[in-house]
């Protein structure tokens, strides 16, 4: 048995992937931490780099909880108490004492009746799509949903998928009027915020819009939405795109292992619907969960986000993300403003984009380059994400780099 013809047509096609500029490449190893100091937030020691200090701006660590001492010190607590890791799936041997107190948590934080918790995100919504994913359901989706949610609608196998102009209710409306007759159940599905521009769902438009057809469908219109980038970020006390739309979905996914700082995913919503995602769901009932430690660790985070250090980080991160608005705005670039932490800057050009990311990079800034084909041509941007462990020092750092490119 050998590999070798299976390698060459994989060579070719890493090959082509470069060509069409999707290839990721050799990944960034973090070698060391320098914490903040003298009024500057927090440099990362990268491998190759000797001892070159690096300021993150490409992070999804929105409140900087990933370095909190009092989550270390939980970890280490927990980790003492009940090992490294769980050594079984939930239903065999893997279900610990922070796994059950992090899912009231999470029920509690954000108004639901239930919780449950996955290795990530990501399996979180692969493994609810497919359970309330029928061959008579019609799943309407919006354009730029993440790659999980069309994975999920993929191994779902739906009657039909349709998607709608994103953001875009109006164009949901007639795919929820031309659905009709068509299958017994929708789906609607949605982000919370996407993850290229930051923007919002406008959820209270959604929902309102689904309640209108809903009994035009004999097992109802059913929503859906998966705010990882929302949720600790954004809303006034960080619950996310429900809380600045003042709106409420029907199911709701999110991450620990962005804002809150740890690793793992969750769904929200009725103690029924989290009762049978438990029985039928294959990517929690095979899969390990999160250690207890990191369990523990994510209610200490809640702890936090509620608390009122909660809200001097969000205070925080919101004032930060307004200076570096501003700052690029009065450099005379092209922003897309809004509340929440991810500030891209439009470049519209992809070439000039992979120079300000090399740019960037020498002068010890990471950030994250969208380019064509990962975005439309003319869409080209310079994502930007702030945190609240960065200081007005960082971000003016950031700005004065840009002013000499």
């Amino acid at each position: 048995m050998t590999t070798k013809a299976l390698e060459k047509i994989l060579r070719v096609q890493l090959a082509e992937r470069q060509i069409e500029g999707i290839l990721k490449g050799r990944e960034t190893v973090i070698c060391g931490v320098k914490g903040a100091q003298d009024n500057w937030g927090p440099r990362l020691y990268l491998e190759g780099q000797g001892g070159k200090e690096f300021l993150q701006m490409n992070s999804n660590s929105y409140l900087g909880l990933s370095r909190n001492r009092q989550l270390i010190e939980a970890e280490e607590a927990a980790a003492s108490k009940f090992g490294t890791g769980p050594g079984g799936v939930r239903f065999i041997s893997g279900t610990y004492q922070p796994h059950v107190d992090l899912e009231k948590r999470l029920a509690a934080f954000h108004h639901r009746q239930s919780a449950m918790l996955f290795s990530a995100a990501y399996s979180a919504v692969m493994a609810v799509l497919p359970a309330l994913i029928t061959s008579e359901t019609i799943v309407i989706s919006d354009a730029l949903n993440h790659n999980c949610i069309i994975n999920g609608i993929r191994l779902s196998r739906p009657a039909a998928k349709e998607i709608y102009a994103h953001l875009d209710m109006g164009d949901l409306e007639v795919k929820l009027q031309q659905a009709i007759g068509a299958g017994k159940r929708v789906l609607v599905v949605s982000d919370g915020i996407f993850s290229m521009r930051g923007e919002y769902a406008p959820l209270d438009k959604l929902v309102a819009t689904c309640e209108r057809y809903e009994e035009n469908f004999g097992e109802g219109i059913i929503t859906l939405v998966d705010d990882s980038h929302g949720v600790g970020a954004f809303g006034q006390t960080g619950r996310g795109t429900e809380e600045y739309t003042d709106a409420k979905v029907d199911l709701l996914v999110a991450t620990l292992g962005k804002a809150l700082g740890v690793n793992g995913g969750y769904v929200t919503g009725s103690s029924t619907i989290i009762e049978y995602l438990r029985e039928t769901a294959p990517f929690y009932i095979y899969s390990n969960p999160v250690t207890p430690a990191e369990a523990a660790v994510a209610c200490k985070s809640l702890d936090i986000l509620e608390g009122p250090e909660g809200g001097a980080l969000l205070e925080r991160l919101r004032s930060l993300t307004k200076r570096l608005q501003v700052g690029l705005m009065d450099l005379g670039l092209e922003v897309l403003c809004g509340e929440h932490p991810i500030v891209p800057l439009l470049v519209r050009d992809t070439e000039k984009t992979a120079r300000l990311v090399e740019y960037l990079f020498q002068n010890s800034i990471l950030a994250t380059g969208l380019k064509y084909p990962v975005v439309p041509r003319g869409d080209e941007e310079i994502r930007f994400q702030v945190s609240a462990e960065h200081t007005a020092k960082d971000i003016d750092f950031v700005l004065t780099v840009l002013r000499q490119f």
